[in-house]
């Protein structure tokens, strides 16, 4: 009887570290090159962006952006601008406000100045493999004033 404990006891230990590996295999591009970064944005306030590309074929990125710090009960946009030579310089001014898809998304804070967003970008238009600086920059939605900016960073297109 002990020794059906024992095998059982290992039985699971091995199906728990499947499923640990399993779990640790995201459908995301690798890291290396820039398939995925986290934007971090500073200002008035603070924002994170956490900027994904599944490995699914689908060519979209997601944004899930997080603000804190800002001015509570208040509509910002996250907007992003490219720039094709990649040199670790962010020349490009050509702010595009992004969103769901196509359509703009606001991201509204909440009392205590928190506002989160799920955003999503289809690059299917590029080839993988296609390469970028990037940056972005959050501006309160009323006034167009700029709140938050990040470095310059570099992306990747992955399939």
């Amino acid at each position: 009887m002990k020794r059906l404990g024992l095998l059982t006891s290992s039985a699971l230990l091995l199906l728990l570290a499947l499923s640990f590996s399993a779990v640790a295999q995201q459908p995301w591009g690798p890291e290396t090159p820039n398939f995925n970064l986290e934007v971090v944005l500073r200002g008035d306030g603070f924002g994170l962006v956490k900027f994904r590309q599944p490995n699914d074929g689908a060519f979209i990125i997601n944004l899930d952006v997080w603000l804190r710090d800002m001015t509570p009960n208040t509509s910002y946009q996250l907007q992003r601008a490219v720039d094709p030579i990649v040199d670790d310089d962010c020349t490009s001014n050509a702010w595009l406000t992004l969103g769901k898809g196509l359509v703009p998304q606001s991201i509204t804070t909440d009392e205590n100045g928190t506002g989160r967003e799920s955003l999503f970008r289809n690059v299917a238009v590029f080839p993988p493999g296609s390469e970028f600086d990037i940056h972005f920059r959050v501006i309160e939605q009323a006034t167009g004033n700029v709140v938050l900016e990040s470095q310059c960073y570099q992306f990747t297109i992955s399939q």
